[in-house]
């Protein structure tokens, strides 16, 4: 009912001259005024239901990078709250949770407990707080019903099924949907949460570059961590000179491709709600719900087939990809256009530096979707397995992110030190191994 609400009628208007409206044109069809009560009115919804469709809200704030500035623009803000606000729990529901968790003496674990919350996430918000030990801390409380809310979204999801096997005919959406369903109610775990987090905290205890605080406390739907305060990565995008844009891409960059060799895990919720920037320099990670378990680090495959793309190595590189399922069995690829697909995507670590923009980011979402594109063509006939759902998933959030901030660097050096396979691609050959 809630999403039923959205003025669906102006939406549709907007898709019939989207054409139009992408290359300046037909400017009518949406006033900006218009535009942004439509997202304001966008952000009351998703942030009132949480939950899935608050996840699709904080996805959205993403990717609106791909957009074209115009049309992006009056949305930004609306979505970009999503990522550290939602219209907060009543006071008494909070306390009701925290009594459920942990004890009617619940206070007595705390020195000082701010009712008024400090952030809000998809399934819970965040209190700060004083714990008994004097200790500064922030208090996740799960939402009461969240995980109904969340197990219906993702019910929705699954009957949605039909619509992506028509624009991806080759993928095992069933597989997919199972995959990505049990990775998200993984989120409505606190308890593994805090598992999770604790393991980031010891692997980067210490880092120069990457702080995660440490965890106080667990229960099923309360996790207290440490209270590690910084500037929201959402404020550095918006204010941010470009020495301290280029720093928090570069961090980013490095936590998505270490973490998996450092930790065995990869921090799969690249949002910037999901970050900050601490006043020692360092980025500050929160959010450990959503995570890959990679207990070999990163697949080998991943860093081995990049580097024969940017090597021009065509055939080895689809017969890789038909390894890995990406290619569908009898399904005939020509290597040169696998490559004309692949090379551009991968501009960002073909030199020695590059800077990430929304431009770049709205071009290779053009070329790779736009009606009657020879890659878009290709790419449609290509498979997807499941086990790379996620890898892809953070690995597009955080090219999204590294978009926002404009961020440049020296990418490439990164994953020459982290990204197995990637440095030594013949030496990976899993052919040369049998």
């Amino acid at each position: 009912m809630k999403l039923a609400s959205l003025p669906l009628g102006l939406a549709g208007r907007a898709t019939v001259g989207l054409g139009k409206r992408v290359t300046g044109l037909a400017d009518e069809i949406l006033s900006e005024q218009a535009q942004r009560r439509t997202a304001e009115h966008v952000f009351s919804v998703l942030g009132q239901l949480k939950g899935g469709a608050m996840k699709l809200g904080q996805a959205l704030s993403i990717f609106e990078a791909a957009l074209p500035e115009h049309l992006a623009a009056p949305y930004r803000q609306a979505l970009t709250k999503l990522q550290n606000a939602a219209p907060p729990l009543p006071v008494a529901s909070v306390h009701g949770v925290l009594e459920r968790q942990m004890g009617a003496d619940w206070r007595e674990r705390f020195a000082e407990f701010d009712d008024a919350p400090a952030a809000a996430a998809s399934i819970g918000q965040v209190h700060r707080a004083v714990w008994q030990d004097g200790r500064q801390v922030a208090v996740k409380i799960q939402y009461p019903g969240a995980g109904d809310a969340l197990r219906s979204d993702l019910r929705q999801l699954s009957r949605m099924a039909p619509m992506f096997k028509v624009l991806q005919p080759n993928f095992d959406v069933k597989r997919i949907t199972v995959e990505l369903r049990e990775r998200l109610l993984e989120e409505l775990d606190y308890e593994l949460e805090a598992a999770t987090q604790q393991e980031f905290a010891e692997a980067f205890r210490g880092d120069p570059l990457i702080v995660v605080p440490e965890v106080v406390h667990a229960g099923s739907e309360v996790l207290v961590t440490e209270w590690i305060a910084g500037t929201p990565l959402s404020q550095v995008i918006a204010e941010g000179t470009q020495e301290e844009r280029d720093a928090a891409g570069l961090r980013l960059a490095t936590l998505h491709f270490s973490a998996p060799k450092r930790v065995g895990l990869l921090h799969a919720d690249p949002h910037p709600g999901n970050f900050a920037i601490g006043d020692d320099g360092r980025l500050i990670v929160y959010d450990f719900g959503a995570a890959a378990r990679l207990p070999g680090g990163m697949p080998v495959q991943v860093g081995r087939l990049t580097r024969l793309t940017l090597d021009g190595k065509a055939e080895e590189v689809v017969a890789g990809l038909r390894g890995e399922g990406f290619v569908p069995p009898g399904l005939q690829i020509d290597a040169k256009a696998m490559l004309e697909l692949l090379r551009p995507l991968l501009e960002p670590i073909a030199g020695d530096e590059f800077q990430f923009s929304r431009e770049w980011l709205r071009g290779e979402s053009t070329r790779l979707t736009g009606q009657g594109s020879e890659a878009a063509k290709l790419n449609k006939q290509l498979s997807f397995p499941p086990s790379y759902l996620l890898i892809h998933r953070v690995t597009m959030g955080s090219i999204g992110v590294l978009c926002q901030l404009g961020a440049t660097a020296k990418w490439r050096t990164i994953l020459e030190e982290w990204l197995p396979g990637f440095a030594d691609p013949e030496g990976t050959d899993p052919s040369r191994e049998r």
